[in-house]
């Protein structure tokens, strides 16, 4: 299921930005992205509510899978007939409806892996990350066969995640039955299930500037996710780098940062209990700052190292922000609060940080790159990849003197 679930994504998330240039909309693709961040501020919670009271999780998740992929098809299918003359209206309204559906499988997954973990007996602590590390193979696994098949700049790459998501919907059907409260006291408010009840916690200062500077580095979540394949694509216009490895091939260069991803999972539990929260959202930060800084510095040919450096500190830019500060949110918060303080966390990051990011990072691209031109654009990129790596840097500097948390080295 997890293997099946980030396959889906895996996709398009990365090549997306690749197409959307080939017909012209490359003015547009922080817009798609942060549709993801605007649907996942409302339907988690929505399609959480209706799991819990009326259908069961599983049955949910097929439904929801077989939505998502029949309007991603919508967009492949209106893509292939209108070939470059694709209106950004139409595809924009197919695309949206399908992470609509998409975005609350996520969340849904994990609900039926609990469920299925805990009738086996399990502990869902020690079971479900090994289980969970599929998940990113899945992706990466997407991620390749959209590359080897060519389609990462064109419409097939929503054929294939449909085809991943049909896959999925029926698979769920076979899945463990998920209970579902139809009353008493179990029974979520909607303002429970959005987590807005953990606002509350912005009352304690260091709570308070702990959520406002996720969501400041939510910012930089899907900026690479966007534009680091149309940005390595862009180097085809120059004739020494058009037949380089990275340039063939972005999304299997790309791919290095979720197996670093994979990895760094693991580095967690030892630089939590060693440095702390604070230490480790700082390396976290200074790994964003290379991050982009990496991408504006290197290229496909002598430089292709700076890229693949960048690709591996991407793992502990995403983990030790992600994973530590959920973590930290689930040490810092009372058991009353603490499920609404997770959905604090993520409509701080992955909502409200990651559209004002994918947003904002477009008006910078735009401002730098010119996507009607057929000349090199490479001198725009990189200004725009160090405009985010200052930004970063900012982040991080402001974040050391203004957050106060004293960590106890555990024994």
């Amino acid at each position: 299921m997890n293997f099946l679930q980030f396959a889906v994504w895996g996709a398009y998330l990365t090549s997306m930005g690749t197409y959307l240039v080939s017909i012209g909309l490359g003015n547009y693709i922080g817009l798609f992205y942060a549709m993801q961040g605007i649907v996942s501020l409302f339907m988690p919670a929505i399609l959480g509510i209706i799991a819990d009271r009326w259908i069961p999780a599983q049955r949910l998740l097929a439904v929801s899978h077989l939505l998502a992929a029949l309007f991603m098809g919508g967009a492949g299918y209106y893509g292939m007939t209108a070939g470059d003359d694709v209106s950004l209206i139409v595809l924009f309204a197919f695309y949206s409806m399908s992470v609509a559906f998409y975005m609350p499988t996520l969340a849904l997954s994990n609900s039926v892996a609990y469920t299925a973990l805990d009738k086996a007996g399990l502990d869902t602590i020690k079971a479900f990350p090994p289980i969970r590390t599929f998940g990113t193979i899945g992706f990466i696994c997407s991620m390749w066969l959209v590359d080897l098949l060519g389609f990462q700049a064109n419409y097939m790459q929503f054929f294939a995640c449909a085809a991943w998501g049909i896959v999925l919907s029926v698979y769920a059907h076979t899945l463990p039955e998920c209970p579902v409260s139809r009353g008493g006291q179990s029974r979520k408010s909607l303002v429970d299930a959005l987590g807005l009840r953990a606002f509350l916690l912005f009352k304690d200062r260091k709570m308070a500037v702990f959520f406002i500077f996720s969501m400041l580095l939510g910012v930089s979540l899907q900026i690479t996710n966007g534009f680091a394949n149309p940005f390595i694509n862009s180097f085809s216009a120059v004739p020494a780098y058009a037949d380089t490895f990275g340039v063939q091939h972005a999304n299997l260069l790309i791919s290095l940062s979720q197996i670093s991803e994979t990895c760094c999972i693991l580095l967690i539990p030892y630089f939590l209990s060693r440095f702390g929260i604070k230490r480790v959202m700082l390396i976290a930060m200074g790994a964003w700052v290379l991050r982009f800084g990496l991408f504006g510095l290197g290229n496909p040919g002598d430089g292709v190292w700076m890229f693949i450096l960048s690709m591996l500190v991407y793992g502990v830019a995403f983990d030790f922000f992600n994973v530590s500060g959920s973590l930290f949110v689930d040490k810092e918060t009372d058991l009353s609060v603490r499920s609404s303080a997770q959905g604090l966390f993520i409509i701080m990051t992955n909502g409200i940080g990651a559209t004002v990011g994918t947003l904002s990072a477009q008006a910078v691209v735009n401002y730098f790159v010119d996507f009607s031109s057929s000349s090199s654009q490479i001198e725009g990129w990189s200004n725009a990849w160090f405009v985010f790596a200052a930004y970063a840097l900012i982040v991080t500097i402001v974040f050391a003197f203004a957050f106060k948390y004293k960590h106890v080295i555990s024994k």
